[in-house]
């Protein structure tokens, strides 16, 4: 839980700066070691989703693009691309808030971890602070369409 809340921070910051708000951390031996919040649109970058961004904080902070022994929190289910930079980075588990129903990658829309003929899988666990996690979102996509503004 204390990793999904530093990620639902970081998703805070980025509804901050105008972006959906998600957020993930990557964590190795019980310290955060890499951070990261959606930019696709500040950044002009349609690869700056929060895990991509924490995966390139991890990989700068400890030197290697293998983060083995890692683990990724995220507050919402990871897309394909990011599953597929999670594995090309042998992150060992994905612990995400929010299902993804449109783009989830992890069992909501297709199952890459369950993949057999892929080279590389990652344990995922789904659902922690997932009301919280959807809530962020909910209330950003409301604010975006002019239905309120729900304080976070």
């Amino acid at each position: 839980m204390r990793y999904m809340r530093e990620a639902l921070v970081l998703a805070r910051e980025a509804w901050a700066a105008g972006e959906v708000p998600v957020g993930a951390v990557v964590v190795r031996n019980g310290e955060i070691v890499g951070r990261g919040f959606n930019a696709p649109i500040s950044r002009h970058d349609p690869s700056a989703h929060a895990e991509i961004m924490a995966l390139r904080d991890a990989a700068g902070n400890l030197g290697n693009y293998r983060l083995v022994g890692c683990s990724l929190y995220v507050t919402l289910e990871p897309c394909i691309m990011c599953m597929g930079a999670i594995f090309h980075a042998r992150v060992e588990r994905v612990v995400y808030g929010a299902s993804d129903p449109k783009t989830g990658a992890c069992g909501s829309v297709i199952d890459l971890p369950a993949e057999t003929r892929l080279n590389h899988h990652a344990e995922v666990v789904g659902g922690i602070l997932a009301d919280e996690c959807g809530g962020l979102l909910s209330g950003f996509f409301a604010q975006r369409r002019g239905k309120g503004n729900i304080a976070n």
